[in-house]
């Protein structure tokens, strides 16, 4: 295989990434702790993995964000009152306007893709 064939191409894995650990900025319920893994950062694409600890915050998209969730339960709740159950093996796409809450119900593991 040549140097070009790997460097265009990535697992994505958990392996030899440091991880980012934070808090939501708008807590609503809950101690929800967001450990990121960050794969790719490139101009205003980025993806990773993601996961959370239960818990409650306000969301506010500007960006769009393809999620396949792989562990866990979470519910998306939009101004109008309605709930997105987010389980494992789910995919999702959120696109920017989408306001509301995110509620982690049981830890969630998701792969992202963020186009910003």
């Amino acid at each position: 295989m040549s140097l070009t064939a790997i460097s265009l191409i990535q697992r994505v894995s958990r392996t030899d990434v440091v991880p980012e650990v934070t808090r939501p900025s708008t807590i609503l319920a809950g101690d929800p702790v967001h450990t990121a893994w960050n794969l790719e950062e490139r101009g205003n694409l980025f993806s990773g993995i993601w996961q959370s600890t239960p818990g409650k915050w306000a969301i506010s998209y500007s960006e769009w964000e393809y999620v396949h969730i792989h562990q866990g339960h979470s519910i998306l709740t939009d101004q109008n009152g309605i709930e997105t159950h987010l389980k494992a093996g789910d995919s999702w796409l959120i696109r920017p306007g989408y306001a509301g809450t995110w509620e982690v119900v049981e830890t969630t593991l998701k792969d992202y893709v963020i186009l910003a």
